[in-house]
């Protein structure tokens, strides 16, 4: 069983440590089918269980309801721990939804959010391009106006839920159609496209080492209703860096599932395996790798529900959140690999739980930033306070 003390720091308020241990017992009676098998099914079965569990509606928010980052942070967790195709589920949700949560008017949060917190709407987050990954400001797909609509052209990459989803907030160049105009950062404007609307297709499926929903989307003289438009026009690169600020502290979140699901699949095979008349665990050389692991994951946490408490209390989280994911994402690869290393052959056999983990943790440390992108970030942030 994982360590739950941390559920008693100060960061976290009674109502989030009820609602930690309600998902435990939850994510204990429905997530035994959450791995393998048919990947797309299983994430529709998952988000509409998420979603009538009641759990879908922490990661949307809108319509007078605060994001409430902690509550996000514990469920991607929990979920985590438990599976990683669960917490995909419940994350995607989050940021497929999150600009309209935090950007939409009240009838595009009206449309959508409600069939996104009952798993009705599988929502999708389209930022990245083949050339404009880490450098969002890079984006080529545009998007101008004609009359009282928007015409897509361009294409999108590694986008989650690519494939499945029932509507995409796509970003695009709206740089030559008026509003605040020009090139950069400024010229960017966020869209819903729903899916099946004519000139828009998924051009391509990519399957990657931990199977989810990916793919490439291609637009092509794809027409959207100037009602659809998220924000002002020039305001998208906002749009996207405030709904990543909040997703970005949750990746963290699922770092720390990963990890702890691997220290105790290490501990126990510590205790159990045998070797040279003792255990495991009565090594030293084990001990000092158990305590390494234990002490990683304990200080990434306290970051992660530093920055997540931080963004709650309504402050600027940019530097504290880059740290959370940088320090979280880096220390469960360093925790899951060791525990591989603990089970030893056992633990490069496809489908035994920390060769899972293993996959699972490799894209955490790329998406939603590079490692090496968060400290840019923090570095950024520590100059910009030094000149103040």
């Amino acid at each position: 069983m994982a360590d739950r003390d941390y559920l008693d720091w100060p960061f976290l308020e009674p109502r989030h440590r009820s609602l930690a241990l309600e998902l435990e017992a939850w994510a204990g009676a429905h997530l035994a089918h959450a791995h393998g098998g048919d990947v797309d099914a299983a994430c529709r079965a998952l988000v509409k269980e998420l979603g009538s569990g009641g759990w879908l509606h922490h990661a949307v928010g809108g319509a007078g309801t605060p994001i409430d980052t902690r509550a996000i942070c514990l469920i991607r967790e929990t979920l985590a721990r438990h599976a990683g195709l669960a917490d995909f589920a419940f994350a995607m949700q989050g940021l497929g939804s999150g600009a309209i949560s935090l950007f939409g008017t009240a009838r595009q949060q009206d449309a959508w959010l409600p069939r996104v917190a009952s798993g009705a709407a599988i929502a999708a987050f389209a930022l990245s391009e083949p050339q404009a990954g880490s450098d969002v400001a890079a984006l080529q797909c545009a998007a101008r106006l004609d009359g009282n609509s928007y015409v897509l052209d361009g294409e999108k990459t590694w986008i989650s839920n690519g494939g499945i989803a029932d509507f995409y907030v796509v970003f695009a160049r709206t740089g030559d159609g008026g509003g605040e105009g020009g090139r950069g950062a400024r010229g960017i404007s966020a869209f819903i496209v729903e899916a099946g609307t004519p000139g828009f297709d998924v051009a391509e499926r990519i399957d990657v080492i931990a199977p989810h929903p990916l793919a490439r989307l291609r637009f092509a003289g794809c027409r959207v209703p100037l009602a659809n438009r998220i924000g002002e026009e020039g305001q998208g690169f906002k749009v996207a860096m405030a709904t990543l600020d909040v997703f970005r502290t949750s990746v963290a979140a699922a770092s720390l599932g990963f990890a702890r699901r691997a220290l105790d699949e290490a501990l126990r095979r510590a205790r159990e395996r045998a070797m040279f008349g003792k255990t495991l665990a009565d090594f030293q050389l084990t001990q000092a790798k158990l305590a390494q692991m234990a002490t990683g994951i304990d200080a990434a946490a306290l970051l992660t529900y530093r920055a997540a408490w931080m963004r709650d209390g309504g402050k600027r989280v940019t530097k504290e959140a880059a740290m959370a994911k940088l320090t979280a994402t880096e220390t469960a690869q360093q925790v899951i690999d060791a525990a591989v290393q603990l089970f030893g052959g056992q633990g490069v056999v496809s489908g035994e739980t920390v060769e899972t983990l293993y996959r699972e943790i490799r894209a955490l440390r790329i998406y939603e930033g590079a490692s090496e992108v968060q400290l840019l970030i923090i570095a950024r942030e520590l100059l910009a306070q030094e000149g103040n």
